[in-house]
């Protein structure tokens, strides 16, 4: 029975680590540009 609890103990940190982790890749985005779209005719004032 003990040996069963270390195991389950080990297995859920190890689940729980993992997501942390890739809860943590995931908000790491590069950020990304909008460039705003100008009409040609403000450019010729």
């Amino acid at each position: 029975m003990s040996r069963l609890l270390v195991s389950l103990i080990v297995l859920l940190v190890v689940v729980l680590g993992a997501l942390f982790f890739l809860a943590g890749r995931a908000t790491e985005r590069p950020t990304t540009r909008v460039e705003k779209v100008v009409e040609l005719g403000n450019l010729a004032n």
